[in-house]
């Protein structure tokens, strides 16, 4: 096949790393355009590496079922530019990685460290944290109730519910919530104008590194604390788990102790956040689904599936080929970079009915949100049982519910969701 059938046009190539496409419908109009004409198809832009686009339900699965032919610590994990990764690299004396989580390991060292914790997140561990998340929903619900019928649900509710029950299973002190929610909306929302930490200078890629390596900074030395703390006073947190973690027989670094809870405290909010507030979003949107799951609460963990699918807040890993293979009949190079658009493959027309549609009781719902195979997202059961809990309490308490304003999705590439949503609501 031709290079030039194989090369994505610089047009839609562009919009896949432009921050301000995510937030409205530009994004899935080129995802749309990449599944019907080119599903797997290279970007070739002056200022970054090539990539592929992986844009195919299948073929996402087809890479993240292999994991020792697509790596996701040889490379960035997340998309970054040629500058940005010159700059990573040079804050770090070589390494692509300003941290090292679960995220930027292949195996051996992946299954190990994930084992650290993995059996407290199974849902036969946190099904005995349902009482304490249901007692954080009423409160969080009694707050918005008071709000006189009109609230931002992301503000009100959607940011703080989820941050308060992760900091509080880590063992984080609930005085020092609005410094990680800040630390979080920084490092995910480094490109949003609203979310990212504010510069005098210029915003390169080489500045914005900068930035992001100060957030993490800011992360250790409030995490480091922490763990000196849990060694010598361990708690029933899972915070105790990670800094007292082992790994044949000796304590991991405190390197990768911080980098851990890093992984926890930004992802085990933000993208629960962000789900939660696509749901009430799309609820918006289609009262009646509002009716329907009302009715009928049983559909209430459809509406958390069909929500996930909906939102996708992570949008995008990347991985890396670790030898010369074949995928969707093209040839792709050893050391070739592939980014997987979950997005995307969340709105495949051979997978999912109607995908524009956002329907609670869709079934099956075979979404890609958590990612698959060996790198499942550790807090998927987590973050289920936090949004049904949430809309179980919720929707018993309201009659209506509907837009009051514009909604505003972020700017991110990476991972992105509502961050402006006002409704006005009736109690019931």
């Amino acid at each position: 096949m031709s290079g030039e059938a194989i090369r994505i046009p610089d047009e839609i190539a562009w919009t896949l790393v432009d921050p301000t496409a995510y937030a409205g419908a530009r994004i899935h109009d080129a995802y749309k355009w990449l599944r019907a004409n080119n599903p797997l198809g290279r970007a070739e832009l002056e200022t970054y590496d090539p990539f592929w686009a992986v844009t195919k339900h299948a073929e996402i699965l087809e890479v993240s079922r292999q994991n020792a032919l697509f790596h996701k610590g040889d490379r960035q994990t997340t998309l970054t530019n040629k500058e940005g990764d010159a700059k990573v690299r040079q804050l770090t004396g070589g390494s692509p990685h300003l941290v090292r989580t679960l995220v930027q390991m292949d195996a051996p060292d992946h299954p190990r460290y994930r084992a650290l914790t993995q059996a407290w997140f199974m849902p036969n561990n946190i099904r005995g944290l349902d009482e304490r998340i249901r007692r954080i929903a009423k409160s969080a619900i009694d707050k918005m109730m008071q709000k006189n019928g009109e609230c931002d649900f992301v503000r009100d509710v959607a940011t703080g519910y989820p941050l308060h029950v992760i900091m509080e299973i880590l063992g984080v002190p609930r005085v020092d919530e609005p410094r990680m929610l800040m630390l979080t909306q920084e490092l995910f929302g480094s490109t949003d104008p609203d979310l990212g930490r504010k510069s005098d200078e210029p915003m390169d890629s080489a500045r914005a590194t900068e930035l992001i390596q100060k957030v993490l900074l800011d992360f250790y030395n409030y995490f480091a604390k922490i763990t000196a703390d849990r060694r010598a006073n361990p708690r029933d947190d899972l915070a105790t788990v990670i800094a007292n973690g082992k790994i044949d027989g000796n304590l991991i670094s405190e390197f990768e102790a911080l980098s851990y809870y890093v992984i926890v405290a930004t992802a085990g909010h933000d993208t629960t956040s962000s789900s939660t507030a696509g749901a009430v979003w799309a609820l918006c949107e289609n009262p009646s689904e509002f009716a329907k799951v009302k009715a009928n609460p049983a559909l209430i963990p459809g509406l958390v599936d069909e929500a996930i699918r909906w939102t996708t807040p992570v949008k995008h890993f990347m991985r890396s080929a670790t030898a010369d293979t074949e995928l969707r009949g093209r040839k792709v190079a050893k050391g070739d970079w592939l980014m997987l658009c979950y997005a995307s493959g969340n709105r495949d027309e051979e997978v999912f009915q109607d995908p524009y549609v956002f329907r609670a009781d869709r079934s099956p719902n075979r979404h890609i949100s958590f990612g698959y195979g060996a790198h499942l997202c550790l807090g998927q059961h987590l973050a289920k049982m936090e949004m049904r809990i949430l809309f179980e309490e919720l929707l018993s308490r309201l009659k209506s519910i509907e837009f009051a304003g514009e909604p505003q999705l972020s700017q991110a590439v990476f991972v992105n969701g509502p961050k402006r949503l006002p409704i006005r609501f009736a109690a019931a």
